[in-house]
């Protein structure tokens, strides 16, 4: 069976996102203790914090496999609002503002998704969300500038976390065996915000992929629930790989690429 490109977005965004309610799901299954300081902003308290979670979890789990077997659009949009909320309570409780923005997959890959699958409103939001048809080049513009900015911010600031030597990633350089962590920490920082701004200023096919290999073979290096880190991490693998093939289509449109000067100067150089 082929797919169209359109299709293959579609599918990429779809599992994406399910993946994403799922492995943030598995965490409240098993209680995460971190998720204590979350509930602390809402006045829960530590102990009712922990029997609360396999309630959020559940929920969460449930909406990842129904967005698996009949994607209803209420859900997508849910997940867009708790894929930011739940990134933003982190600077919220303290941890580093970065934490937010390299959780930008979580809430990219559902909002790309609503994109490409047309306009949402209250009279389908309960409907099956599905690809409106052949993207046309102001939907592909769109989706592209979504992707981008996603990718962008989540490979700067799983960059700027490198660069501000998080524990959790020293810890990874020092058991993979590098003597030097924190130089790895920072060579590690550089290019992927490097590739960041790459991405969203000029982005090229080849880095896209690159960095998409990247960042599934980094999520597997946690320390501990690496499967369930993984599979949280799912929003961006998704919005770099949707990118890589809303890129293939981008040769259609080939003018988008270029600036307005640009296409005025090609167009009619005489008139510069």
């Amino acid at each position: 069976m082929k797919f169209s490109s359109e299709q293959k977005i579609y599918y990429v965004l779809r599992i994406a996102s399910a993946m994403c309610f799922i492995g943030h799901g598995s965490f409240g299954i098993i209680g995460k203790a971190i998720w204590a300081n979350y509930f602390a902003l809402f006045g829960v308290s530590h102990d009712l914090s922990f029997q609360l979670m396999p309630y959020v979890g559940t929920i969460d789990i449930f909406f990842g496999v129904v967005l698996l077997i009949y994607p209803i659009r209420a859900i997508v949009v849910w997940l867009v609002i708790w894929g930011a909320v739940t990134a933003f309570l982190r600077p919220l409780s303290g941890e580093p503002f970065p934490e937010f923005i390299e959780r930008a997959g979580n809430f990219g890959a559902p909002l790309a998704m609503l994109l490409l699958c047309g306009r949402t409103t209250l009279s389908n939001l309960f409907h099956l969300a599905k690809p409106a048809g052949q993207l046309n080049e102001n939907t592909l513009n769109v989706l592209s500038r979504c992707l981008r900015i996603a990718a962008f911010l989540l490979l700067a600031g799983h960059g700027w976390l490198n660069l501000v030597e998080k524990s959790s990633l020293l810890k990874q350089y020092t058991e993979l065996g590098f003597a030097n962590p924190a130089n790895i920490s920072l060579m590690v920082g550089l290019v992927e915000i490097t590739g960041a701004l790459s991405i969203l200023i000029r982005p090229l096919r080849p880095v896209v992929f690159f960095f998409f290999i990247w960042k599934m073979g980094s999520e597997l290096l946690y320390p501990h629930y690496e499967l369930f880190e993984f599979v949280e991490r799912g929003g961006s693998y998704g919005v770099l790989l949707a990118l890589w093939f809303v890129m293939d289509m981008m040769p259609a449109f080939g003018k988008n690429y270029l600036t307005t000067f640009t296409r005025k100067l090609l167009v009619n150089p005489s008139n510069h």
